[in-house]
């Protein structure tokens, strides 16, 4: 084992006590970073502040002041959020000099604690997809083949702690952005209760779904992130799970067991079983007409407030709305943004329904499902497919047969982002081929922490999946 597999927890604790020096920590980070540059996982990194930023953290522990609770735990943070000592792209070209004078709050919270922002990550452009095929950087690669997409959007962040380049990472997530690419990458990824996190300081995509999201190697970590982000909502004696006995999780096959690649059929499958053995009760019940709640609100929200979100943002930075979008570089992300404003979405009346009516409608469904039949948590594989090639951005196969890629990959995560419930997406298993595949958790309103708790008992089960074949852990 070397300092590459240090989770959070253990790299924190290994500099509290002097075990290691932060400047080491941040060497050997860098060094594997260089060492799978192929993979595009960073927009931007600045070797000379980190290591003066490193090397202060270790003078300020020698003069024996108190460093904080993550004391120089660096951060892969993604390339929308707010950071005063870095640009702000986007990932993409309109935004290259965006720099703003402050770091989004959650991010400032983080570095108050002795975090460190150790670079900024590859994305989907505007975090507007789920490939991270970004033509103005490069498209991320999965670390466990680089011929595959990392998933979207928060692809860079994933891909660079599955590859041991940082233990952990800061993402965002409208409908699936910090769940999918863990879920393809191997990793632990969760997205909070809507208002738990915010999304202040994050280039929008939609205020209504919009919210920061975390990315680590276990639950333990992000439990650790969560209690310092939001102590006030930790409950007053907490102890883990040591097993799933009295857990009831809830089985809506009718949606998010449909149409899966047979190999996330047989894992998916497998982890149900796992569960059981756990202790889980598994209650098979569906969420009625889930399908058609989902879509009168999913990209209707999104798609109406995509413009106007994106000019309010915009208004201070000196970059107007049409130089933006004129500047945009991937075709799907360019050609999205010219149709939704030659013709908005929705009117606004439509639109006022839409937040008065629909999602209150969907937002029930889900409230009554968890009442109605005393679940803890609801249960379903994160994605219907695992990875497929870089450049599959229109189409990809299921089956054998061709189905829209956007859609595909964010069937799973999408309803409860449009309900702002909380998921955590945990691995579960390895396809045949070599390629990550990972369960969600699901639950109600404000559940956060007995989700990660119920989410933590299965990883400790399965265990972390493999490292990645191609990361070289010889370089120190």
């Amino acid at each position: 084992m070397t300092v590459l597999d240090l989770t959070a927890a253990e790299a924190i604790s290994a500099m509290q006590r002097g075990k290691i020096t932060v400047s080491f920590y941040i060497d050997a980070l860098l060094k594997q970073i260089k060492a799978h540059k192929d993979l595009n996982a960073f927009i931007c990194l600045d070797e000379t502040h980190l290591r003066d930023a490193a090397h202060d953290l270790d003078l300020r522990r020698a003069a024996g002041e108190k460093c904080g609770r993550l004391f120089g735990l660096p951060m892969v943070v993604k390339d929308n959020i707010e950071t005063s000592d870095f640009p702000t792209t986007g990932g993409s070209p309109g935004l290259k000099h965006h720099r703003p004078d402050r770091n989004a709050p959650l991010l400032q919270k983080l570095l108050g604690e002795g975090a460190l922002v150790l670079g900024k990550a590859n994305m989907h452009e505007l975090a507007f997809g789920i490939t991270s095929n970004n033509a103005a950087f490069s498209p991320v690669r999965n670390p466990y083949n680089s011929d595959m997409i990392a998933g979207g959007s928060s692809g860079g962040s994933a891909a660079a702690v599955a590859a041991h380049m940082a233990p952990f990472a800061l993402g965002t997530d409208t409908g699936g952005s910090t769940r999918i690419p863990p879920a393809l990458c191997g990793i632990v990824g969760y997205r909070p209760t809507m208002g738990r996190y915010g999304a202040e300081g994050v280039i929008p995509v939609s205020h209504t779904r919009d919210t920061l999201g975390t990315m680590a190697r276990t639950v333990e970590d992000i439990l650790l992130i969560d209690g310092i982000v939001r102590p006030d909502l930790l409950p007053a004696e907490e102890t883990p799970l040591k097993s799933l006995t009295g857990i009831r999780l809830g089985i809506s096959r009718r949606y998010f067991f449909q149409d899966l690649d047979l190999a996330v059929q047989t894992a998916a499958e497998h982890a149900l079983d796992t569960l059981r053995a756990l202790g889980a009760e598994l209650v098979e019940v569906d969420i009625p007409n889930l399908a058609g709640l989902n879509d009168a609100v999913s990209l209707p929200i999104c798609l109406t407030e995509a413009v106007q979100d994106m000019t309010d943002y915009l208004e201070n930075t000196g970059i107007s709305f049409d130089q933006m979008v004129e500047a945009i570089a991937s075709p799907d992300v360019q050609g999205l943004y010219q149709n939704i404003t030659a013709a908005p979405p929705c009117t606004s009346e439509d639109y006022h329904a839409l937040l008065t009516h629909d999602r209150p409608a969907l937002q029930d469904a889900y409230r009554r499902y968890f009442k109605e039949h005393q679940l803890d948590a609801m249960v379903f594989p994160t994605t219907k497919l695992p990875a497929r090639p870089i450049g599959e951005d229109d189409e990809v196969q299921i089956n054998g047969l061709k189905s829209p890629t956007f859609p595909s990959y964010i069937h799973n995560t999408d309803p409860s982002s449009n309900a702002g419930l909380p998921g955590i997406s945990v691995p579960m298993a390895m396809t045949p081929t070599g390629l990550p595949l990972g369960l969600e958790f699901d639950g109600p309103e404000d559940s956060d922490r007995h989700l990660m708790r119920i989410a933590e008992v299965f990883f400790t089960e399965i265990g972390p999946l493999p490292t990645p074949p191609t990361i070289r852990k010889d370089l120190l």
